[in-house]
């Protein structure tokens, strides 16, 4: 969870994050970034949030980054999508070796 400290507020003013779910361990993976990580995980755990994600059915938050511009937001989403697959994994497992579900942990 980088950057995620359970004191730092994910619902405050001039936070974005960048996310990466993921259907299952070593599954399919999505990086998406946003102001509202509560609300937008909700989303794809609804299957509202993009088609992508409901077609593959991945809704499991397991790395969290939090930035205070958009701009970095944007640009480090972007980083991340352009890395290779085992980039991703290795940065989820840094964190959350047990690819837990953190979304759990931010409600």
């Amino acid at each position: 969870m980088a950057g995620l400290d359970p004191a730092i507020q994910v619902t405050g003013m001039s936070n974005y994050f960048v996310y990466i779910l993921a259907s299952k361990r070593n599954g399919t993976l999505y990086v998406g970034v946003t102001n509202d990580l509560v609300r937008r995980v909700f989303e794809h755990k609804e299957g509202t949030a993009s088609q992508f994600t409901k077609k593959y059915r991945v809704s499991k938050l397991v790395h969290i980054e939090i930035l205070t511009s958009p701009q970095d937001a944007i640009q480090r989403e972007t980083s991340l999508k352009r890395w290779p697959r085992k980039w991703k994994i290795d940065l989820i497992e840094k964190d959350n070796p047990e690819w837990d579900d953190l979304f759990d942990k931010l409600v």
